[in-house]
């Protein structure tokens, strides 16, 4: 949230993602969404980490601080079918000063167009809900939909993810749906290395934006590499340029997909 969140869109090839929330900013997933969901009777098992070079220092609205804090996500995805997936996500923290703990959960079901419709785009919507510890994240409870949009030219990739997060219980539970965008671009410069940016934002209610600084705009510079068909790999460098947003933050996602094996007649 961003973790990160429930949209339509997908973002650009696999890259770290950031859910980045006006309301607060947790970075346990930093990730733009692809609009591909995962095949049926598949599993796919990632790890997001990263850690946090430069964040907040103090106590805010009775959340820890993020400065040199480490955070390891655990998400287990399963596709049902060729267009529907449900992911579930385990939030953990590592840092000194009694930081270090199981922060939460999240459910995460997604659908995806059918290849049978041919559009000119990927598309996919996903709704993403649940628990974070109150002194980890300013809202215990939340919602994230997020609409994800991509296209592949050749060489160049390119995802959208305008997402929209609404705190159910907390701080901000009493604000309207943020808007977050989240946007990825990439190139494939071999068969195996893929480089990119990726943006992620959160700018308030679309009826009232906040003032700049109290907006978040985040810039990753990513790599992903190809390891084959079944493995996933991201890693980037990001820099804050808002006073609301963590600066300094490196983080790496690793994915594998396990796929069921069909029983010998």
């Amino acid at each position: 949230m961003h973790k990160i969140r429930s949209k339509w869109l997908i973002y650009f090839l696999p890259v770290f993602t950031i859910n980045i929330a006006t309301y607060a900013q947790d970075n346990y997933e930093i990730q733009v969404y692809a609009s591909e969901t995962v095949a049926p009777a598949t599993t796919m098992v990632e790890l997001h980490s990263n850690y946090t070079f430069g964040g907040t220092t103090s106590t805010q609205d009775g959340t820890v601080p993020t400065h040199n804090i480490i955070h390891e996500t655990i998400e287990i995805t399963h596709g049902f079918t060729p267009w529907f997936e449900t992911g579930f996500y385990f939030f953990n923290a590592i840092g000194s000063e009694g930081r270090t703990s199981y922060v939460g959960s999240h459910i995460r079901p997604r659908i995806a167009a059918p290849e049978q419709w041919h559009l000119p785009v990927g598309l996919s919507l996903s709704f993403e809900a649940g628990y974070q510890k109150r002194e980890y994240c300013e809202d215990d409870w939340t919602l994230e939909i997020r609409p994800i949009i991509d296209k592949t030219w050749k060489k160049f990739y390119v995802s959208v993810n305008p997402t929209f997060d609404k705190s159910l219980h907390g701080v901000n539970e009493n604000k309207g749906f943020i808007f977050s965008p989240n946007v990825k671009a990439s190139y494939s410069v071999t068969k195996l290395i893929a480089l990119g940016l990726e943006y992620y934002g959160s700018v308030g209610t679309l009826n009232h934006f906040d003032p700049y600084q109290q907006q978040q705009h985040q810039l990753f510079a990513v790599t992903d590499l190809d390891f084959g068909k079944d493995w996933e790999f991201n890693a980037g460098y990001g820099w804050g340029f808002t006073q609301s947003t963590d600066n300094a933050i490196f983080k790496v996602i690793l994915g594998y997909r396990f796929h069921k094996k069909e029983k010998k007649k």
